[in-house]
């Protein structure tokens, strides 16, 4: 989520949203911490639906399904991803650079000042080149992930976010403030369509069925979530949440292994939202912490990371049943925001938003690796390479 003013738009209320949820944060801080929650009942059976259906024409196959993610495994890299040099790059809301890191050393390696709100970093379809994503100026910045270095701005509008279609064919800019997603060619960057979603506020994460069919993409200031068709890329259907948080509410969103549910983070909420595999209806609500917000999976797949940015902690759940297994707190506190796993799967790097640091957790036991001071809003990083045959975007999901 962004942070400035934008006069008319739901921007607005950011800053302001923010403060109250800080103040909030700070009254709970007072209560005894009440432990981990009760694992969940049985996730109900996803219903006969988008995920269940032929796949979308052109996308790779899915070659388990038990888990979509089974491509993508520890060490698993593309030709493209295998010619990358191993860097983590970070961008920033305010300062509005990228500031990139040597894994091996945690040492700033580059610092590229290219203006504007630096949003998130993002894999392109074919793993061989990354996009700077810049909501204020309308621009997307691609790195050469082979050299680490930026080249000449693309055109694209209110890129707050931005993902690739199931099949490689476009890429779609979640214009959040415009409350539309834009359809872009991948290799040309010209339009191709624009897919209204008045009833979207604040439109800016999402992720796709087994089947590349469907999408749902969160609305961070409506409560709800907007299901698209990807192959006719239309708006299906609009699905409030049991409490419709339009402050900070759902957030980041995860399909689980198996595709039978949809795992929605709701920083107002505290926790998380199970939405069933077919995008139709939300079966339960999971609590985790204060300001929920990104969420990641371990490199087997079978847990799930979940961002507690206003308590400084991450919680991991089974992905898929998701029942609380644990609970990791960052010493001293923190803000862990967006991020990924390593390669190899052994850490978790997360953006602190509101401290200028990125933690490096161990994804085997949570403790804290490192702290590492970076710029002014370190936002949506992103871990390079990943493992995986193709990039869905954002921070790097791929499959």
């Amino acid at each position: 989520m962004s942070v400035h003013l934008r006069a008319g738009g739901p921007r607005a209320w950011r800053p302001v949203a923010a403060a109250l949820l800080v103040a909030l944060a700070g009254l709970a801080g007072c209560s005894a911490d009440p432990g981990p929650a009760p694992p969940p009942g049985p996730v109900a059976p996803a219903a006969a639906g988008p995920g269940a259906g032929s796949p979308l024409p052109g996308m790779p196959p899915v070659t388990n399904s038990h888990n979509v993610y089974a491509d993508a495994g520890a060490g698993m890299l593309s030709d493209a991803a295998k010619a990358a040099k191993p860097l983590v790059y970070v961008p920033h809301t305010k300062s509005g650079d990228v500031w990139v890191i040597d894994p091996a050393t945690f040492a700033v390696v580059g610092k590229y000042r290219l203006g504007g709100e630096l949003q998130h970093v993002v894999p392109s379809y074919d793993m061989k080149t990354l996009y700077a994503s810049d909501d204020t100026t309308n621009k997307v910045t691609p790195f050469d992930p082979t050299t680490g270095k930026p080249g000449a701005n693309i055109p694209v509008t209110d890129p707050y976010n931005m993902y690739f279609t199931p099949d490689g064919t476009s890429a779609i800019s979640v214009a959040e403030e415009r409350k539309r997603l834009v359809f872009y060619d991948p290799h040309t960057w010209k339009e191709q369509q624009e897919l209204l979603t008045p009833d979207c506020a604040g439109i800016d994460h999402a992720d796709f069925t087994p089947d590349g069919r469907t999408a749902v993409f969160t609305c961070e200031f409506a409560g709800r979530v907007a299901v698209v068709d990807i192959a006719n890329r239309k708006l299906l259907r609009m699905i409030d949440l049991p409490t419709r948080n339009t402050m900070m509410g759902p957030q980041d969103i995860k399909l689980a292994p198996d595709g039978s549910v949809f795992y929605i983070a709701d920083s107002q909420q505290n926790g998380v939202w199970v939405l069933d595999g077919a995008a139709t209806r939300v079966l339960r609500e999971i609590p985790t912490g204060l300001g929920a917000h990104g969420l990641y999976l371990s490199r087997d797949a079978t847990r799930l990371f979940v961002t507690n940015r206003r308590e400084g902690s991450v919680s991991v759940l089974d992905a898929y049943t998701g029942a609380v297994i644990t609970k990791w707190r960052i010493p001293g506190g923190g803000s862990p925001d967006m991020g990924n796993v390593t390669a190899d799967g052994r850490q978790l790097w997360l953006s602190g938003r509101y401290d200028r640091v990125v933690y490096v957790l161990s994804t085997t036991d949570g403790h804290l690796i490192t702290k590492i001071p970076v710029g002014n809003g370190p936002h949506g990083l992103c871990v390079w390479p990943q493992p995986g045959r193709y990039s869905l975007g954002h921070t790097g999901i791929t499959r």
